[in-house]
């Protein structure tokens, strides 16, 4: 029988009853639910949180007979409270669209009359707060128990409309109404979990509920979606000697790819990375080192927001982008702060950490992402790079592989040329440096290029089977200027012994104009 990998599964009773692999994490479940807090976790899409909410809702409903086998199993043994069937109210802000008028009202009011049938509450003109405090009531005098408050994805409803800030702020004041009963009905409340990708303030969950717990960067739960090291090794062997097999390479070399791919993701300082499991799953399913997490794409606000502000592309992968703890803990998506927002949407993940300073430094998790994002970006920035036309990086590589150095310079030309400037008073500066960094940073996906900006060091130097390329880029001074700095740097030098042939290439492009004018070549 073929391994059933749960590729989108995110049910826990589908997952074990239809015996797919399952990654136990229960061990984290046990400590979640024998601590009477409010729970809050920040994590990316597509890494398990509706996963994890539904693995606490069939605890709390005492179906242990899924649990069978599981770390979970064990530890509640002795326990003679364990596996009571507590009222669930499971709210999944999931798989619903909220950009019509009053459709998040309509969402939770569907939510409500379903469990409003089951505990024979009365709907009557009540708003949909009093309904949601009628059911608190009305569970614990029918079950004798107090209720369990599940909340999967609850920032949905807001990010979906970022683009629309009156909408945006309906539904805000939306959830304010509604999620006031946590804090003023706490008797009737036996255990609240709340996930997302980003804190909005000003809604009443974080504003309200003085005790919640937010364990998105704690030490304790940084593995608790994801999966680890040791987790890919005991669980996932077989797929890793399947994937290794299919592609001709060793076990370690497919475990490199691997790791590179998909691994990196820090939700505490210095602790363990972890996998983005969704990627993880998905490759060994297809038997291919596939880009899974960028299937649905990066959304247009981050974009727009990254190219409207000139954010310095190359901070990505130069390890100049800080935070403190509060921007990335206590960060409220209601500003739209770029750097916290791309940590806790997945794009950036924690590099390293200076306790003296509490200072964050972030980067790309792995090359899945840095690789997928970029590509996002590039047709923010030149629309017209697209297979076919003769601007996309592979056409770049042929030049480049095949030592082709007019049409090399044709194609920077042409690049340049059909650059869009759509906001005022943008300066040619931030384009120029985020279209050469784009470009070679992504041909660098499939050919050894390395892209500096440094003080000192080469612009971007490029190396093939039979050609090395160093380039030197400037703006508003002349080629020949640019030629002289690769030698009087003696940036070549360490290639004097290379028997591939070595190309000297400066080149000068123009703000005014916004053209590459000129391109001078030495051997």
């Amino acid at each position: 029988m073929d391994r059933k990998l749960p590729v989108g599964i995110q049910g826990f009773e589908k997952l074990i009853t239809e015996q797919y692999l399952y990654v136990d994490k229960t061990e984290y479940i046990y400590k979640l639910v024998h601590n009477n807090v409010p729970f809050f976790l920040s994590r990316p899409r597509r890494f398990g949180k509706s996963l994890l909410l539904s693995t606490l809702k069939h605890y709390w409903e005492g179906n242990k007979e899924l649990f069978k086998g599981l770390a979970i199993e064990k530890l509640e043994e002795n326990n003679a409270d364990a596996w009571k069937k507590y009222p669930v109210f499971y709210f999944d802000f999931n798989g619903a669209d909220y950009q019509g008028e009053a459709a998040l009202e309509g969402k939770l009011s569907f939510l409500l009359k379903d469990w409003e049938s089951v505990y024979g509450t009365i709907n009557d003109d009540n708003t949909l707060a009093e309904r949601f405090q009628n059911l608190l009531i009305a569970a614990k005098e029918k079950t004798g128990l107090r209720s369990v408050i599940l909340v999967d994805e609850y920032d949905k409803p807001l990010l979906d409309v970022m683009d629309n800030k009156e909408l945006q702020d309906h539904n805000k004041s939306v959830f304010k109404g509604f999620f006031s009963s946590l804090k003023s009905y706490d008797e009737y409340i036996q255990f609240i979990f709340i996930t997302g990708v980003s804190k909005f303030h000003k809604v009443s969950i974080f504003s309200d509920l003085n005790q919640l717990k937010d364990i998105s960067l704690a030490e304790q739960y940084a593995g608790l979606c994801g999966i680890t090291e040791d987790e890919l090794h005991k669980y996932f062997e077989p797929d890793i000697i399947s994937l290794a097999s299919k592609w001709k390479i060793s076990r370690e070399e497919c475990l490199g790819i691997l790791k590179s791919q998909y691994d990196g993701y820090h939700f505490y300082p210095h602790a363990e990375g972890v996998y983005n499991p969704f990627s993880v799953l998905s490759a060994f399913y297809d038997n291919e080192f596939g880009s899974y997490w960028f299937e649905t794409g990066t959304p247009t606000f981050l974009i727009d927001g990254i190219r409207k502000n000139s954010f310095d592309l190359r901070k990505f992968t130069n390890h100049t982008i800080y935070a403190s703890e509060s921007n990335l803990k206590d960060y409220t998506g209601d500003t739209l702060d770029l750097v916290p927002l791309l940590y806790q949407t997945g794009y950036l993940t924690i590099a390293d950490y200076d306790v003296a300073k509490r200072r964050y430094t972030l980067c790309f998790p792995n090359e899945e992402v840095k690789y997928g994002f970029l590509e996002s970006m590039m047709p923010s920035y030149v629309p017209k790079t697209k297979p076919g036309n003769g601007l996309d990086i592979f056409t770049l590589d042929e030049y480049i592989e095949n030592g082709q150095l007019e049409e090399l310079r044709n194609y920077l030309t042409a690049l340049f040329a059909n650059i869009t400037y759509t906001i005022d008073n943008d300066p040619f500066e931030h384009y120029f440096q985020s279209v050469i960094y784009l470009v070679f940073t992504l041909l660098g996906k499939i050919v050894q290029c390395e892209a500096h900006t440094y003080m000192g060091r080469i612009d971007c130097k490029v190396e093939t089977k039979d050609y090395i390329y160093l380039f030197e880029f400037k703006r508003d001074d002349s080629a020949e200027s640019a030629l002289k700095q690769i030698d009087s740097k003696d940036y070549a030098l360490s290639f004097a012994a290379d028997s591939r042939k070595l190309y000297k290439i400066g080149v000068s492009f123009d703000s005014e104009s916004r053209k590459l004018v000129g391109w001078k070549v030495a051997e």
